[in-house]
């Protein structure tokens, strides 16, 4: 029986995603596309909503499904092997049955939490030892536990262990960083390769690109990543609080080094005219905490800029929340209603804030597929841009 499995196991990673390049369009470096893996196909540009600990923080599955409808979701590597951990994941059959989402999932590798936890972890080349946020156990991460942890999981995509360098950093630590990042890549890919599949799906190993805000050791981050020949590329290590502008410089150098017929996945980004601009630069994906985090502090995104509905200006405003229907969710509710649950710390407040936030996101990089696909991106973009702009 074991030995079949590895056999069987073996024809499964044989099985590559699928990245299928639909338009490119014509006066940015914007493109549209399908990215297929096991657990469905995903329409590019796509941002992620977070699903931290199993779940989109505030967000019932029934929304999450019919409302937000995201084609993929992000899980988190460091808390979820923190609790429930992995032994209760496999028990499960995995993350999609664990949480009930049979639609995918990327999971990150838990380098940037070990990033986060700067005061309560070491660096060395075998990896990370580092002291849990939750009950001040100490745990190592090293390249092959990140991808163990990840098969147990069991991501549609998973990435490989990195270094997150500060912002801002030298130049020498960035390079160290960076080159160390390059070696756990390569054990990264090892472990991958030679650990049996733990379900009945495929798993696909995403590297990530390093190099802090240094636009050489960008450039040789995306040359080694990229004669990795993986089935995607990450960009890792932005909007950690440099300038968007050297969020952007760094971005499109990247973009012009990494293949073009292989996902581009920006990490980490960002507000909404991030996305945008990053878009036009040749990402395909994102993920970003700050729609529902900012969300659950009152901050709503619209096409027309930022709402702080807390503020005492949308009081007696009974005009709906999107006045515009841009929104996916059905939000029936005006901003004089939303200011109110805030202002009594009604959970009910929060959780619409999340599902607008959200659904924004997806209709803002829905939109700008169909204008990739229709060859208006860049014209489109710019107007957006500065619509988006205010704080109403």
């Amino acid at each position: 029986m074991t030995l079949l499995y590895y056999f069987y196991s073996i024809i499964l990673s044989l099985r590559s995603m699928k990245f299928t390049l639909l338009a490119n369009d014509p006066s940015t470096e914007a493109r549209a596309a399908t990215l297929t893996t096991d657990h469905g196909t995903i329409e590019t540009p796509i941002f992620m909503p977070v699903g931290t600990a199993a779940t989109v923080k505030g967000v019932h599955q029934r929304e999450l499904k019919n409302d937000i409808n995201p084609d993929i979701i992000l899980g988190n590597t460091y808390h979820l092997y923190l609790r429930p951990g992995t032994k209760i994941l496999e028990q499960a059959g995995g993350l999609h049955n664990f949480m009930g989402w049979q639609r995918p999932i990327l999971t990150d590798s838990g380098g940037y939490q070990v990033y986060s936890l700067s005061a309560n972890r070491k660096i060395k080349e075998e990896g990370v030892k580092f002291k849990s946020h939750i009950d001040g156990s100490y745990h190592v991460f090293t390249p092959e536990r990140a991808i163990e942890i990840q098969r147990s999981i069991g991501a549609d995509i998973i990435m490989a262990f990195d270094e997150c360098t500060p912002y801002p950093c030298d130049y020498r630590y960035a390079k160290t960083s960076m080159e160390r990042t390059h070696r756990w890549l390569t054990r990264c890919i090892e472990s991958h390769q030679s650990l049996p599949m733990q379900y009945d799906f495929q798993q696909t190993l995403f590297p990530i690109v390093q190099g802090s805000t240094y636009s050489d050791l960008r450039k040789i981050s995306a040359e080694f990543i990229a004669k990795q020949d993986l089935p995607g590329n990450a960009i890792g290590g932005l909007s950690v609080g440099e300038p968007a502008e050297e969020m952007y410089a760094m971005t499109s150098e990247v973009c012009s080094v990494l293949p073009k017929d292989k996902p581009r996945y920006l990490m980490g980004v960002g507000t909404p005219i991030n996305l945008l601009e990053n878009i036009a630069l040749g990402v395909d994906m994102f993920d970003c905490v700050l729609p529902s985090r900012n969300a659950r502090n009152g901050m709503l995104f619209t096409a027309d800029g930022t709402i702080n509905i807390k503020n005492k200006k949308w009081e007696n405003d009974f005009s709906p929340i999107d006045s515009k229907g841009y929104c996916f969710a059905d939000l029936d509710y005006s901003k004089a209603y939303l200011r109110h649950l805030f202002s009594v710390n009604e959970m009910l407040g929060k959780q619409i804030a999340t599902l607008h936030n959200l659904s924004f996101y997806l209709w803002l990089v829905r939109e700008a597929r169909k204008h990739i696909l229709a060859g208006t991106f860049g014209t489109w973009k710019t107007k957006m841009v500065r619509q988006m702009e205010p704080r109403l």
